[in-house]
């Protein structure tokens, strides 16, 4: 099991800042959702082939019926990780 939550030994931040979701591949995603602690549910993203520029696109709605996961961690995964993440990057200016 990975500690550091990277991905192909990429550091988590670049620069000093975090690196950009837009241009995660599928299996950062994963490997996201697999840090932050959904193991189970990390799984989806590969299913779905959610890639980073999916992530930012994705709605509350997408999160919640569209990965076919329980409510409780889809709500979990929307409200603290993908609406962050798309928050974050919209702040950035790298859009």
């Amino acid at each position: 099991m990975e500690t550091n939550g990277t991905v192909d030994g990429q550091s988590p931040v670049e620069n000093g800042q975090p690196p950009d979701p837009a241009h995660w591949a599928v299996a950062d995603v994963v490997e996201y959702f697999r840090a932050a602690g959904f193991q189970e549910q990390a799984s989806a993203f590969q299913d779905q082939e959610i890639d980073g520029k999916s992530l930012l696109l994705m709605t509350r709605n997408d999160v919640l019926t569209g990965l076919s996961i329980k409510l409780g961690p889809a709500l979990k995964i929307y409200e603290f990780h993908v609406k962050l993440l798309q928050t974050q990057h919209l702040k950035s200016g790298t859009a």
